[in-house]
């Protein structure tokens, strides 16, 4: 009997350690590796800078496109984009242009 009691106070306290311990551990694990934890900050924190990056390059893209649409529609048009644009629209080339076609 007082083996069973002495038992039972040195047991109880271990077990509640190690559950305590498995449950901090569980967490601790999560936090670091699951669907919100720092591993998937540091990947969403990577496709943000990617998407930025697109993002700023696409801007810069558009900038350009509305630059020569704006010279196309201005009251002096530019003889170059006029030539250019021209060429496309009447499939013609000049003898001196190299011609690449795409499949």
């Amino acid at each position: 009997m007082v083996v069973r009691r002495r038992a039972r106070a040195v047991l109880l306290p271990l077990g509640l350690y190690a559950v305590s311990i498995l449950v901090v551990g569980y967490f601790l694990h999560e936090a670091e590796n699951g669907n919100r934890g720092l591993e998937a900050k540091r990947a969403l924190k990577i496709q943000a800078y990617n998407l930025q990056q697109e993002l700023d390059a696409t801007k810069a893209d558009r900038a350009e496109w509305e630059r020569r649409v704006a010279l196309l529609r201005s009251d002096q048009i530019d003889r170059d984009l006029l030539e250019e644009r021209a060429r496309v629209v009447l499939g013609r080339v000049h003898p001196n242009d190299v011609v690449i076609i795409n499949p």
